[in-house]
C-alpha cells in the first residue's frame, strides 16, 4: 500500500481552475473513505502565482481541507512556481520520511509528463503508482478532451524543456554545509595540473548520509543523477574545469585501466591520458582515490583503489599504461593518495588480512584477531615503490605537517567526508580530480 498519495493540482485545464475546491474535496473524501488507519502522507501540489501572498493562497483552500480530520497533520499543501521546484520540495518531504512509495493522483494529460520529471527527480528507490483524478459529478459535462492518447511519448523538444526546467531550479538551489572545499597535493605541479580531492560540503545534496557534495549515483540511493550533476557543475566552476569533458572509471574493484582514445572497458578502475582540458577522476568513500601525474611527459592518470583493487595491484596497473603508452619514465611519475579509509579504523576478515600480510607485516594490526586492522595506504606504498616510483614521489599519510596532509582518514571526519565504513549502504561518494591544463 502506498505510503504517500501526492495530488496534482498544478496545471489544471482552465475549465476546471474554477472548481479546484470541488476536485480537491471529491479526491480528499476517496482518500479518506478507502485508506487504513494511521491515514497516508498528502501532499496537494498546486502553482503558487509569481508575486502573489502565499497566506492569500493557501486560504483559498482551507474550505476543501478543514472537514478532512483524519488526514489533518498528514495533508500539506505545496506551492512552487515550477512543477520541479513543487516536485523536489515533496521529494524533500518523502526523504525526511523515509518513504519509498507513492500514488500520483493527476489529470491523465499530466501524466506522461510527470513520468519525464520523476525520471530525472527520483531513482529507482521509490515506487509510483498513477491514478486519474476524477471530475466532481457537477463538472462531468465539460467534456474535457485529452490532447495525447494514454502511453504516448513526449516530443523530444517537450522532454528537453522539462530538463531545463529542472537545470535552472537545482542551479537556483543554495549550497549546504559550508563553502565547496578542494583539498590539492604540493607534490603535483599546479603549472602543468589542474587537480584536486573533493569533501562532502558545498553541493545540494540535502539526504544527511549523502549531503552536501555527494558526486555518485545508484540505482540503489536517493541522489538522482541530476543533483549528482549539478555537484559537479559546481565543482568544476570551482577548480576551473570543463564539466562536459569529465571522465570518472566505473569502478569494478579490479585492475583494468582505460587508455582515453581507446575502446572504453565496460568497467575499470584505472584511467589514463595525455589529452589537454580532458578531467579524469576516481572515486572514493573509503577506498583510495590516487592521482598520478608525469611533468615531463605531461600525462596524468587516476586510480580508484580499494582492498580488492590494491591487492590486484590497479595503482602499479596505472602507471604501466602511462609507460607503454606515453613512454613515461617511471622516476617521473608523481603519485597522490586522496581521503580514505585509514589503518586506526578499516577491518577485514582473517583470511583477507592475510594477503596484506604477505605485502609487509605492518600493512596489519593485531594480525591474530577475527577482523584485524588493515593499512591499504601504506600496501599500495609499498607496490608502488616495489614498481619503482620513487618514495620521494609518494604523498600519502607518512606526511607529518598537517598543512601539507590531504590523506585523511574519512571514517574518523564525519563533517569533512564521506565513510562506506562508517556510514553504511546509503553512503556519499568524494572524487580525485586531474587534468593537463592547455
Amino acid at each position: 500500500m502506498e505510503e504517500a498519495i501526492l495530488i496534482d493540482l498544478f496545471s489544471l485545464p482552465a475549465i476546471l481552475q474554477n472548481n479546484i475546491q470541488g476536485l480537491l474535496c471529491n479526491t480528499l473524501e476517496t482518500i479518506e473513505k478507502c485508506s487504513s488507519i494511521p491515514a497516508p502522507f498528502v501532499y496537494v501540489m498546486c502553482c503558487q502565482v509569481q508575486g502573489s501572498e502565499r497566506k492569500g493562497e493557501q486560504d483559498s483552500l482551507l474550505p476543501a481541507l478543514r472537514d478532512f480530520q483524519s488526514l489533518k497533520k498528514r495533508l500539506e499543501v505545496v506551492r512552487a512556481l515550477t512543477t520541479a521546484a513543487a516536485l523536489y520540495t515533496i521529494k524533500q518531504r518523502l526523504d525526511e520520511k523515509d518513504i519509498s512509495t507513492i500514488k500520483i493522483i493527476l489529470p491523465t494529460l499530466r501524466k506522461e509528463l510527470m513520468k519525464v520529471y520523476i525520471d530525472h527527480l527520483f531513482t529507482p528507490v521509490y515506487q509510483f503508482e498513477f491514478e486519474d483524478l476524477q471530475v466532481p459529478s457537477d463538472c462531468n459535462n465539460l467534456q474535457i478532451t485529452e490532447p495525447q492518447s494514454e502511453g504516448q511519448t513526449l516530443s523530444t523538444q517537450d522532454v528537453a524543456l522539462i530538463q531545463s526546467e529542472i537545470q535552472m531550479y537545482l542551479e537556483s538551489l543554495p549550497s549546504l554545509k559550508g563553502e565547496l572545499t578542494i583539498l590539492k597535493s604540493s607534490l603535483i605541479p599546479d603549472d602543468i595540473f589542474l587537480h584536486g580531492f573533493t569533501t562532502r560540503t558545498g553541493g545540494i545534496s540535502y539526504i544527511p548520509a549523502l549531503s552536501s557534495c555527494n558526486l555518485f549515483s545508484s540505482s540503489k540511493r536517493r541522489d538522482p543523477q541530476v543533483v549528482v550533476k549539478e555537484n559537479l557543475r559546481r565543482l568544476a566552476n570551482a577548480a576551473g574545469f570543463n564539466p562536459e569533458t569529465f571522465h570518472r572509471v566505473k569502478t569494478d574493484h579490479a585492475n583494468a585501466v582505460y587508455i582515453m582514445g581507446k575502446t572504453e572497458p565496460d568497467s575499470y578502475d584505472g584511467i589514463v591520458t595525455d589529452q589537454k582540458g580532458v578531467t579524469i577522476a576516481a572515486p572514493g568513500a573509503d577506498c583510495i582515490p590516487v592521482l598520478f601525474a608525469d611533468p615531463v611527459r605531461k600525462a596524468c592518470g587516476a586510480a580508484h583503489s580499494g582492498w580488492k583493487g590494491t591487492l590486484l595491484g590497479v595503482s602499479m596497473a596505472t602507471v604501466n599504461a602511462m609507460v607503454s603508452e606515453y613512454g613515461c619514465n617511471v622516476k617521473d611519475i608523481l603519485v597522490v593518495l586522496g581521503p580514505s579509509v585509514g589503518p586506526c579504523c578499516y577491518k577485514l576478515p582473517h583470511e583477507s588480512a592475510k594477503e596484506f600480510h604477505r605485502i609487509d607485516p605492518k600493512c596489519v594490526r593485531h594480525f591474530d584477531s577475527a577482523t584485524p586492522y588493515i593499512d591499504i595506504r601504506r600496501a599500495t606504498r609499498i607496490l608502488l615503490e616495489s614498481g619503482g616510483i620513487l618514495p620521494e614521489n609518494i604523498q600519502d599519510d607518512s606526511v607529518t605537517d598537517q598543512n601539507q596532509n590531504i590523506t585523511f582518514c574519512t571514517a574518523c571526519h564525519p563533517e569533512k567526508f564521506y565513510s562506506h565504513f562508517r556510514d553504511g549502504t546509503n553512503f556519499g561518494t568524494q572524487i580525485g580530480f586531474i587534468s593537463i591544463k592547455d
